[in-house]
């Protein structure tokens, strides 16, 4: 799925820079003249960032990030801004901005900010799939050799988890072997690691 870059100024001749500038270093660009605009075609399950300016009526950038946050998404910012002061930009920043660029913009900063600002959606992106792989293996798990893998995970003995649990240590081999078997681990120590990349207790 090919990348977006989404260019969100009120500013229509700023728009058309930026796309001339971003389309002839081959980045596929949605312009919009507003964040109402932008959150209509914006799709969160397709790569990208945003370049965004900061002082739009209606709502402003630091308040479209913010929207965006609390709707849990995650998509890379590059503020743009023709009167930049410090507390915006540490804001921006600290809302987890790539980068906070003033106007005009120089192509070269613009095009390796967009480029970061990909190439960090990229890796979040694998990293939530990567996450999602490792909770589904877990998500296979009977209930009964989930109560077995939390004990497990405590350090204690099978026979210590036989008498927890009020059943026979071979039926607890079983499960733990089951568990270990679904898991694809081969030892403790790997079952650890992948539980705690899991968040599972």
């Amino acid at each position: 799925m090919s990348a977006v870059v989404h260019t969100v100024d009120d500013d229509s001749d700023v728009l058309v820079a930026l796309g001339r500038i971003l389309r002839s270093e081959g980045f596929e660009v949605a312009a919009s003249r507003s964040t109402r605009e932008f959150l209509d075609r914006f799709d969160p399950d397709v790569p990208g960032c945003i370049v965004l300016d900061l002082s739009m009526p209606e709502m402003d950038g630091l308040q479209t990030q913010a929207l965006l946050e609390s709707r849990g998404i995650a998509c890379p910012i590059i503020f743009l801004t023709g009167c930049g002061d410090v507390h915006s930009s540490v804001c921006a920043m600290k809302g987890g901005a790539i980068d906070f660029l003033t106007k005009p913009v120089e192509a070269d900063a613009l095009i390796d900010a967009v480029s970061r600002g990909l190439e960090h959606d990229r890796r979040a992106r694998a990293q939530a799939e990567e996450q999602c792989r490792v909770e589904m293996r877990f998500a296979v798990l009977t209930p009964r050799e989930r109560e077995v893998l939390v004990h497990v995970l405590a350090g204690r003995l099978n026979k210590q988890i036989a008498a927890d649990l009020g059943i026979v240590e071979k039926t607890i081999k079983v499960h733990r072997s089951h568990v270990m078997h679904k898991l694809g681990v081969r030892s403790v120590a790997e079952l650890v690691r992948l539980a705690e990349r899991a968040h599972v207790a």
